[in-house]
């Protein structure tokens, strides 16, 4: 991690906190890490599900009240909410790692460029591969951006954060506005039903058939990663790389009136503008008004996202936080392998690869193997980093960024350092 070159001056002297700190893992960082596992989870494998999922058309076959019900569900709870999530805690680990560069003496530059790259090339072939609409390339392009504004104050950070969210509505309320002009009435294409279709028996192909489907989709889903998910994933990063500036998790006793604040305004304003997304996406597709919600979106989701953050570490800090910390950090340890690892049981339920369920099974069902996988997966890894240090692909990223070969098994008495 990072040497500064010697013309460089660290952006701050270590504070007292992190002093103290000694580089240790965050166990309520790990379990939140975890939660928004959970949720990333429950929208991917909508996706993975159903090819008629995200155009505004009901999948033949699997409608009814309880599909539709779990439908506005996953759209309000989980869509657009959980990324913002993963991505703060993106900034804020980019901050840890700054850190146990400098306490190694190692040059953190060259290292976490390794990681971009690493986690690029990772992403390129799970999207290839396994699932089209993977985070991963994301993350890594705007890593990037991260690294050369890793010195900016916090309090500027959170300027850009915010002015990104607004530039982002702001652009996708005139986008409404000029399709209202045009006559946008929210007509779904003959086509799109079409190629639904196609991608469904696509997908249910053998392996070649199926790389082909996602091929197919990796326009369209490059389309909403940049102009949709970039800004808002960006802003993220930087309200992440502010708090982990301030050291905002590592006591989080001292901002318990900061989240109780942030969970009254998360669970008023974000799930309002949450129930309009969801209205929009659901039942007025291709529209303006759908633009407009999206916009809407832009600036609500974060503060829903927020409030189930602080949910989670309010809960990680009271009478059963052990219990919230045990049952989440272990999956937050081990989030690539298991984000990976998600897509690749998913593939296998739902692709050629495997049962080639796609479209054969209704929401309520998807949702419950969502659910079971996700505990099976947060039981794997409490097993396994009983054994051994990192993750498997943790192990294996951690080896190219360092250039080393990391311990396999934990070092008796001391805890991973790794954030």
């Amino acid at each position: 991690m990072i040497v500064r070159p010697r013309n460089e001056s660290p952006p701050h002297p270590p504070t007292r906190q992190q002093r103290q700190s000694g580089g240790a893992r965050l166990a309520q960082v790990d379990a939140l890490r975890g939660f928004a596992l959970l949720g990333i989870l429950m929208v991917n494998i909508t996706y993975m599900a159903s090819a008629y999922h995200g155009t505004g058309l009901e999948d033949p076959g699997l409608g009814g009240p309880v599909s539709e019900a779990v439908r506005w569900l996953v759209a309000v709870l989980f869509e657009a909410k959980f990324f913002l999530l993963f991505s703060f805690l993106f900034g804020y680990s980019f901050t840890l790692q700054i850190d146990s560069a400098e306490r190694r003496g190692a040059r953190f530059t060259p290292r976490f460029l390794r990681r971009l790259t690493g986690l690029f090339v990772i992403g390129v072939v799970h999207a290839v591969v396994l699932f089209p609409g993977d985070i991963l390339t994301l993350y890594a392009v705007l890593g990037l951006i991260l690294l050369a504004l890793r010195r900016i104050r916090p309090r500027t950070a959170v300027r850009i954060a915010v002015a990104l969210l607004a530039v982002t509505a702001a652009a996708y309320a005139l986008l409404a506005l000029a399709a209202g002009h045009a006559g946008g009435d929210g007509t779904i294409s003959p086509s799109t039903a079409t190629a639904a279709a196609r991608a469904t028996e696509a997908l249910r192909g053998g392996p070649a058939s199926v790389i082909g489907a996602h091929l197919g989709e990796l326009p369209d889903v490059a389309f909403l990663l940049v102009f949709f998910q970039a800004p808002s994933a960006l802003a993220a990063f930087l309200l992440g790389l502010a708090a982990g500036r301030r050291r905002a998790l590592a006591d989080t006793d001292r901002h318990q009136r900061l989240l109780r604040r942030l969970q009254w305004v998360g669970f008023t304003v974000g799930l309002a503008g949450a129930l309009v997304y969801a209205d929009a996406s659901l039942n007025h597709p291709e529209s303006a008004y759908q633009l407009f919600a999206m916009g809407l979106d832009v600036i609500t989701a974060p503060l829903l996202a927020a409030a189930y953050a602080a949910t989670v570490l309010r809960l990680a800090h009271g009478h059963r936080g052990q219990i919230v910390v045990t049952a989440l950090a272990p999956a937050g340890r081990m989030s690539l392998t298991n984000y990976l690892g998600q897509s690749l049981v998913c593939a296998l339920l739902f692709t050629g690869f495997g049962a080639a369920l796609v479209g054969r099974v209704p929401p309520i069902g998807v949702a419950a193997i969502a659910l079971t996988l996700f505990a099976v997966q947060t039981a794997a890894s409490r097993w396994w980093l009983r054994h051994h240090g990192y993750g498997p692909l943790e192990w294996l990223l951690r080896a190219w960024t360092t250039l080393s070969i990391p311990p396999w098994h934990p070092q008796p008495g001391k805890r991973s350092t790794r954030p």
